[in-house]
């Protein structure tokens, strides 16, 4: 039987496009929705598939999600090849390299009780307009939604080390000892191997059976305690970790200091020497002030939009030395990249590896600690947190006040940062302020939260920016 579009189907399951891939709560998730979607993807934007690379996150839904999804693959006429649990940006350069579209079931960094469908095709991640494909999709329900069985494929993992390899010096982390915060991210047994493989002597830390919802944009207090605990009793040089599908990096020096995403960014675009950088509104200002890069472009939050922005330089015939990154670390590479005479090929989208390496590799190269390379930045510092369960509609109508009303504004920051002088509405509300400190609101694109980023002069005064914000919008709230 025909029903109407997944539009349709999308609103009355509650399961949804955010910033990256479909998300939703796994109840909502049902075996009808996760088929629709999967194969209105496959029928609006990649029909003449012949086969399909899936693969999934570690979290407890995550496995039958996928042998749905396969079934829908096969329902369609296709072949579906499972490369298991491993990192989305894997999945990704094998679908690039064979061809291929690619379906990762992950909910990225929500937590465990919320599940999504990521969907790639042989070009990279999909764009906002195949989102709008796959909403307005006309699908024929089969009404039976048989798991299918799955034996994995080892090949895409190999493929995504050997990338790294063939770019980095061989043996370049002798000598030092880097720590693997593994949780439960899909990273965690290929970390050890691809490091080792690179001369370092690797200690493994925090391993769980339980899924750990890591926000490489919002860490907690417990995990900056254990960071700086971890890398005192190991003497570390490095720690290392990533959110749960390992697309978004967490690196901390040898103190224990986590480091702020869009400066890993700032520093792994260095170490490239890339010429153009794309990156969202929300990032730090010291990508422009520091002088590294011809140009420097702002997007709206998520890949999509970087994506989309890379795509735009590479269309105007800027040649090679594009990259994008976000405030959350994850790094993609536009177009390709060269250095010391080796080659990186085009992986546009986010990346928890490629900024490790790089990081590790400039403290390398300068023969430094790797809190070393932060030396000689502009002294501008961002800090990020979120309001959780903060529902959407309630975020969109607050901002909505705020960029209605000056006053409004000004009364509510008033005895936080002073009279606003600009603001920017690319996505949310980004208020930049007399004293030169910004505050930037706005909802979520993958969860029921308000996010709060902000950039001060110091560390100190970025963190008090967010919390006095967020406590001063749940006291509004009530």
């Amino acid at each position: 039987m025909a029903y109407s579009q997944t539009t349709k189907l999308s609103a009355a399951s509650k399961v949804g496009f955010g910033t990256s891939g479909v998300r939703g709560l796994v109840t909502d998730l049902s075996d009808q929705v996760c088929w629709a979607y999967v194969t209105a993807f496959l029928q609006a934007v990649t029909p003449g598939a012949k086969r399909v690379v899936l693969g999934q996150d570690l979290r407890p839904s995550s496995r039958h999600i996928v042998e749905v999804c396969a079934a829908a693959v096969r329902d369609r006429g296709m072949e579906p090849v499972y490369a298991g649990v491993l990192p989305t940006p894997a999945l990704a350069l094998y679908a690039m390299q064979q061809g291929i579209p690619a379906v990762m079931v992950t909910g990225s960094h929500i937590p465990f009780d919320r599940n999504g469908i990521k969907f790639y095709t042989a070009q990279g991640e999909i764009s906002k307009a195949d989102e709008q494909a796959i909403l307005n999709a006309e699908l024929t329900d089969p009404g039976i939604y048989a798991a299918t069985p799955l034996v994995i494929d080892p090949q895409p993992v190999a493929d995504y080390q050997q990338r790294y390899h063939d770019f980095f010096p061989a043996n370049f982390l002798a000598g030092k000892r880097i720590g693997v915060y593994e949780h439960s991210s899909v990273a965690r047994d290929f970390l050890r191997p691809l490091l080792q493989g690179f001369g370092a002597t690797v200690v493994s830390l925090g391993r769980s059976d339980d899924f750990v919802p890591v926000d490489t944009e919002a860490v907690s207090e417990a995990d900056q305690a254990l960071a700086r605990d971890w890398t005192k009793a190991h003497q570390l040089g490095a720690l290392l970790s990533t959110d749960g599908d390992a697309d978004r990096p967490l690196i901390g020096d040898e103190t224990g200091r986590w480091l702020r995403g869009d400066i890993v960014g700032l520093l792994c675009a260095r170490y490239l020497r890339a010429r153009t950088v794309v990156t969202p509104v929300s990032c730090n200002t010291a990508i422009e002030r520091c002088g590294d890069f011809r140009q420097v472009i702002r997007t709206r939050i998520g890949s999509p939009y970087v994506i989309a922005g890379m795509d735009a330089v590479r269309a105007a015939g800027e040649g090679d030395g594009i990259v994008g990154f976000e405030a959350n670390g994850g790094f993609l590479v536009g177009s390709k990249i060269s250095r010391e005479g080796r080659t990186l090929a085009m992986l546009p989208t986010r990346d928890a590896i490629l900024p490790m390496l790089a990081l590790l590799a400039l403290a390398h190269e300068q023969h430094v600690p790797l809190s070393g390379i932060l030396t000689g930045l502009p002294a501008r510092f961002t800090a990020s947190d979120r309001i959780q369960e903060f529902p959407t509609a309630q975020s969109r109508a607050l901002l909505a006040e705020f960029e209605a009303s000056h006053a409004s504004v000004d009364e509510f920051f008033a005895a936080i940062c002073g009279n606003a002088v600009s603001r920017d509405l690319t996505d949310g509300l980004r208020l930049t302020f007399s004293n030169g400190e910004i505050v930037h609101l706005r909802p979520s694109g993958n969860a029921p939260e308000l996010r709060c980023y902000a950039e001060a002069d110091s560390e100190a005064r970025a963190k008090e920016l967010v919390v006095g914000t967020l406590e001063k919008l749940k006291r509004l709230r009530g």
